[in-house]
C-alpha cells in the first residue's frame, strides 16, 4: 500500500518555515512568508475540499439498446442539469443487469423483460418496479429475403419460414431482453432454436454488434427499433416484419433493495426513479428522436400500429 503523504511546515534554522514531506523523507522546501501563509490556509482547508467537491452520482444497470440507440446521451444530461445527479450507466443485456442488481452492484435498473423484473422484485432484490416507456421489436433481414417474410405481421410465422428456408439467423445469445423475447417467439413457433444447426448463430453480443454480424452474414435478426434507427452499417438489411403485438417492448425502472449493499445510493436513486415517471421525465423521453422519428414512448402513449 502506498503511504499517504503528510505535508508539514517545518522550522529551518535561520530560514523560517519550510515544506517537508514526512512520507517520502524529501528535504524541506523553503517558501517566502506570503507563500507560507497562503499554503497554511490551503492546508487548513484541504480536509474539507474533497467532501465539498464530491459529485453526486448513481450507478444504473441498463440495456445495450438504451445505450446504443443514443437515448441515454439525450436523457442523462437533462436529468443531471435538473437534479445535479450524474448517472453512470453499465450497459449490458437485461439478464446481466438483473444479476448486477441482485449483487447490490447498482443503485437502480432500467431493463426490458417484465417476467425477469417481476421475479427480481419477488426475490427481494428490488423495490417499486414501474413502467417507464416502450417501443417495439422488428425482424430485419436481407432485402433478397430468401425466407419470404417481407410485409408480414406475424413474428412466429416469420421465424417458422426462416427455419424452413434454413436461412441464417443472428441471435444475440446474451440473455438480454431482446434475446429472451426472441427465444419465446421461437418456442411459440414450436421450434427449438438451438437445434437449427449452423445457420443459427448465437453471438453473445449486444444489439449493435449483432446487427453488424447480421449485415456481414446476410442474416435475419430481431432488433429493437431504436437501435436499428441509429445503426449505420445496414448494407443489405431492411425491416421485413413489424407490427405484431408480440413485438411490443416495454421498459421498466426498479430500485435495487438498499439491504443488498450499504453503499447503495438509495436517496439519489429514488430521485432518478421518480423523475423518469414524472411529467419532466416523460417529456424528455418523448423528445428523443432520430431523423425526426420518435423511438421511445412514455408508458400509455405508444401509437397502435
Amino acid at each position: 500500500m502506498i503511504p499517504r503523504a503528510r505535508i508539514v511546515l517545518a522550522p529551518r534554522p535561520g530560514r523560517g518555515l519550510s515544506l517537508a514531506d514526512t512520507a517520502t523523507g524529501d528535504p524541506p522546501l523553503s517558501l517566502p512568508i506570503s507563500r507560507r501563509l497562503a499554503l497554511a490556509a490551503l492546508l487548513a482547508l484541504a480536509p474539507v475540499l474533497p467532501a465539498a467537491a464530491q459529485e453526486r452520482a448513481i450507478t444504473l444497470a441498463s440495456t445495450t439498446s438504451t445505450e446504443q440507440s443514443g437515448l441515454f446521451g439525450h436523457l442523462l444530461p437533462i436529468f443531471q442539469r435538473e437534479t445535479g445527479i450524474a448517472v453512470r450507466v453499465v450497459a449490458v443485456g437485461t439478464g446481466q443487469a438483473l444479476a448486477i442488481g441482485a449483487k447490490g452492484d447498482a443503485d437502480a435498473l432500467l431493463v426490458h423483460d417484465r417476467a425477469g423484473e417481476d421475479k427480481f422484485v419477488a426475490d427481494g432484490h428490488g423495490l417499486d418496479r414501474r413502467d417507464v416507456m416502450a417501443n417495439d421489436f422488428v425482424i430485419v433481414g436481407p432485402a433478397a429475403d430468401p425466407a419470404g417474410i417481407k410485409g408480414g405481421r406475424d413474428a412466429t410465422d416469420a421465424l417458422a419460414r426462416i427455419a424452413k428456408a434454413k436461412a441464417p439467423f443472428a441471435s444475440r445469445g446474451d440473455d438480454s431482453g431482446t434475446n429472451r423475447t426472441e427465444l419465446r417467439l421461437w418456442k411459440k413457433a414450436g421450434i427449438e432454436a438451438r437445434g437449427l444447426g449452423s445457420g443459427y448463430r448465437e453471438l453473445g453480443q449486444g444489439m449493435g454488434p449483432t446487427l453488424n454480424a447480421a449485415a456481414a452474414m446476410d442474416a435475419y435478426t430481431l432488433t429493437d427499433r431504436a437501435t436499428w434507427a441509429n445503426f449505420k452499417n445496414r448494407q443489405n438489411l431492411v425491416i421485413l416484419v413489424q407490427g405484431d403485438p408480440a413485438l411490443f417492448n416495454p421498459y421498466g425502472s426498479t430500485l435495487v433493495n438498499p439491504s443488498k449493499n450499504p453503499q447503495i445510493h438509495a436517496a439519489d436513486a429514488r430521485i432518478w426513479h421518480e423523475w423518469l415517471t414524472s411529467e419532466r421525465g416523460r417529456a424528455a423521453i418523448a423528445s428523443f428522436t432520430i431523423n425526426g422519428e420518435q423511438l421511445f414512448f412514455p408508458t400509455g402513449t405508444m401509437p397502435t400500429q
